[in-house]
């Protein structure tokens, strides 16, 4: 399978680029007290992932009562300790609130160093030692990014294009850029539905093709052109997990169960396995291989899970799911409640981060939760930059080297011994 990172990279990109399992061991208990090698503060408040490359860990953020200003900061692995920290001004401020989101974007890795979006339209490019190399303002270009609850679709990136995908109220768009130059390729019409997911690029028999999930379908693109391949519909409340890559064509796609909107026999069947084939005219298509009879996801993604397929709905409940035929293998509620956080497979554990801080492990072979794990108390620290609900928000978490990243709004935690 051809590998979807951009550059050689622990955590490249977003989720990986839809391979959320690695053979890498990573540390399966810690606490406030134990097993934390060292703590980062971050300025303001983000919720991206970590981007693990160039023998850094990059972080996006945004500060001010109106979101004023954008942050890039990059941290050494081994110390935590800030190497550098670009500043931008947001061109198109907007109320920070835990209503909206709040610099959600991922940045991704290049060959050439890092590049990061924001909600306000700011597109730059940054070396990595730390120097803007090309900023754009999609605003100004392309007019005003509006969209319930802001913006979060993070980049992908090949070897020769970023993805830039932006799913507004009015005139959506994708695009593709040149990651030197940060020139325009292509752009594309965006899917005109609601979506907090970002664009998957999913290996097929002749080589990739950039997939979008928005509520009620899911669209393909020729990478190199922007040109539709395929429009997928018979799924619903797929607004915010991005597909997650099985094999050659194939990709898991998750949805919730629309808080009342559907039932949940309904919206499980929106869980399952797509399959893109090329049909007897040449022409691609897509369809489920299965659907979930009762699993339903929140924000964290379904993963691949051994040979099963791992999905936690928003009360916590862990499904496995038989990877080639759906069939149900096991549902249990776990310790870590709800997630914003994909899971992680690594070392043949799988990690699920719950949203108000606890990270419970389960090894693949028996399925039983041996830790529940914890950065900071439980009911928060006292911070003044809450998330939603109130209290402190675990977004994301990635490996950097033989340490786990867990990254809340403010702070970022490495796991594992100093």
């Amino acid at each position: 399978m051809p590998n979807a990172s951009a550059i050689e990279g622990q955590w490249p990109k977003f989720q990986n680029g839809g391979l959320s399992s690695i053979d890498t061991a990573l540390p399966t208990e810690w606490s406030p007290e134990q097993n934390i090698a060292w703590t980062a503060d971050i300025k303001g408040y983000g919720q991206s992932t970590p981007i693990v490359a160039h023998d850094q860990i990059v972080v996006t953020s945004t500060s001010g009562e109106n979101k004023d200003d954008y942050h890039v900061s990059s941290f050494a692995i081994d110390t935590g300790e800030l190497n550098w920290q670009v500043d931008v001004a947001n061109p198109s401020p907007f109320k920070n609130s835990p209503m909206v989101s709040r610099a959600a974007p991922s940045a991704v890795a290049t060959e050439a160093g890092f590049v990061a979006f924001f909600e306000g339209g700011v597109l730059l490019a940054i070396s990595p030692s730390g120097e803007t190399q090309w900023k754009r303002d999609l605003v100004a270009e392309f007019g005003p990014i509006t969209a319930r609850h802001g913006l979060s679709a993070s980049l992908e990136a090949d070897s020769t294009r970023v993805f830039v995908w932006v799913e507004r109220e009015e005139a959506p768009y994708i695009l593709a850029v040149n990651p030197t130059t940060g020139e325009d390729i292509w752009k594309a019409d965006g899917l005109g539905a609601t979506s907090w997911a970002s664009p998957r690029l999913v290996p097929v028999e002749d080589g990739q093709q950039l997939v979008c999930s928005a509520s009620g379908k899911l669209v393909g693109l020729d990478p190199s052109t922007g040109e539709r391949l395929w429009e997928f519909t018979d799924l619903s409340n797929n607004t915010s997990n991005t597909p997650t890559i099985v094999s050659e064509g194939r990709f898991l796609i998750g949805a919730s169960d629309g808080r009342g909107e559907t039932n949940a026999g309904a919206s499980a069947a929106s869980n399952g396995l797509i399959e893109i084939s090329k049909g007897d005219d040449g022409k691609f298509q897509a369809g489920f291989v299965w659907q979930a009879k009762k699993a339903t996801c929140t924000f964290g993604s379904p993963v691949v899970a051994g040979d099963t397929a791992a999905i936690v709905n928003r009360t916590g409940v862990l499904y496995r799911l038989d990877l080639e035929t759906g069939e149900q293998v096991s549902a249990k509620r776990t310790d870590a409640g709800g997630l914003w956080a994909t899971p992680l497979v690594a070392g043949g554990n799988l990690y699920l981060f719950g949203y108000k801080g606890t990270t419970s492990v389960i090894p693949l072979a028996d399925g039983k939760e041996i830790a529940e794990n914890r950065c900071w108390p439980e009911g928060g620290d006292g911070e003044k930059t809450p998330g939603f609900g109130g209290g402190n928000v675990l977004y994301a978490a990635a490996p950097a080297g033989d340490r786990l990243l867990i990254r809340r709004g403010d702070k970022l935690y490495a796991i594992g011994a100093k």
